[in-house]
């Protein structure tokens, strides 16, 4: 019987076996193609855009479904379209996007511009088109927070002289 307080030798195969390189990791950042896809992210108050997309015949799905149902206001739907729109390529891409937090002006954002940072990793001959008009300028305005002793993050309550 063996004690299991003995060092235990290294088998043969284990000291002969030559250490292989590690292989990179895949990655999705600038410009590598993933799973077929370009993707991009966005972001916009509190919401989040992750945007995927491929050369094909102008399908735009929003959390899994269209982007007309996803965003019925006009304003939000020409928002998260402009992209695309301004590069006159509607038809050209498939574009698949996943968004969360935040409300439907922030979500409609943040798929603009992780669309057009998606685009951007596809071809990197519309970067200054898409710059040009303020596509991939992140839009940092945040809601400010509230403050204890206010009714608001700025609004103060009520004053009562007597």
């Amino acid at each position: 019987m063996r004690n299991v307080n003995d060092p235990v030798a290294p088998s043969s195969a284990a000291a002969t076996a030559v250490e292989a390189p590690p292989t990179p990791a895949p990655s999705r950042l600038k410009g590598r193609l993933l799973g077929g896809y370009y993707w991009g992210t966005g972001r916009r108050k509190t919401s989040v855009a992750r945007v995927r997309v491929r050369p094909g015949t102008g399908i735009f799905m929003v959390n899994e479904r269209d982007v007309k149902a996803f965003f019925p206001t006009v304003q939000e739907l020409f928002d998260a379209r402009a992209p695309v729109a301004a590069l006159q390529a509607e038809s050209k891409w498939d574009v698949f996007a996943n968004v969360n937090g935040g409300g439907p002006v922030g979500q409609a954002g943040a798929v603009r511009m992780g669309l057009a940072r998606a685009l951007c990793n596809a071809d990197e001959t519309l970067e200054q088109p898409l710059r040009d008009q303020g596509f991939l300028t992140r839009d940092s305005r945040m809601k400010e927070r509230k403050k204890y002793g206010q009714r608001g993050a700025r609004r103060r309550f009520q004053f009562s002289k007597r």
